[in-house]
């Protein structure tokens, strides 16, 4: 829990760490009706990107680390930003094309805050995140790793990413 900048009133955020399939929709409508107050609730819902031949996905991490590094990405953005509420949902594991691999909600007053605490969220978790990731193509693995164009959208925030 960490408290709001502007009001010191203390906010949750509501971060979990998945193994199996979760419903972004439900997950969505759940968030909303937890926070009528909120003037804006962004999201974005990354999923398993169909097309290049690729056949699966898998997220690997190791455990003792990722879900208190999520918890403390959370702390980071309802610390910055003037939030209601925050909603991260994270699956590991084998995953196919077109399902869901990330939910990020954020619930503010104003939209800007909730844009930002978002987009804040989804570099960190792309650039500095604690998962390892590979794709399966043509019945066999290989590791990808994060494209130059991830830790220049994490530079943003002030949060280098490894040299």
């Amino acid at each position: 829990m960490a408290s709001n900048p502007k009001s010191g009133t203390a906010v949750a955020a509501d971060v979990r760490l998945v193994e199996t399939p979760f419903d972004p929709s439900a997950e969505l409508a759940h968030f909303t009706a937890a926070h009528p107050s909120a003037g804006g609730i962004v999201s974005f819902l990354g999923q398993v990107r169909a097309g290049d031949a690729v056949e699966a996905l898998e997220l690997k991490h190791y455990g003792p680390l990722t879900l208190p590094g999520m918890r403390g990405l959370a702390a980071s953005a309802l610390g910055r930003w003037d939030l209601l509420g925050l909603l991260i949902v994270h699956r590991s594991g084998i995953m196919n094309p077109g399902e869901p691999i990330v939910l990020v909600a954020a619930a503010a007053r104003h939209r800007r805050d909730a844009f930002a605490a978002a987009d804040f969220a989804m570099d960190h978790l792309k650039s500095e995140s604690w998962f390892w990731k590979r794709e399966r193509v043509g019945g066999a693995w290989r590791w990808i790793e994060p494209r130059p164009d991830d830790y220049a959208d994490l530079a943003r925030w002030d949060m280098p990413g490894p040299v």
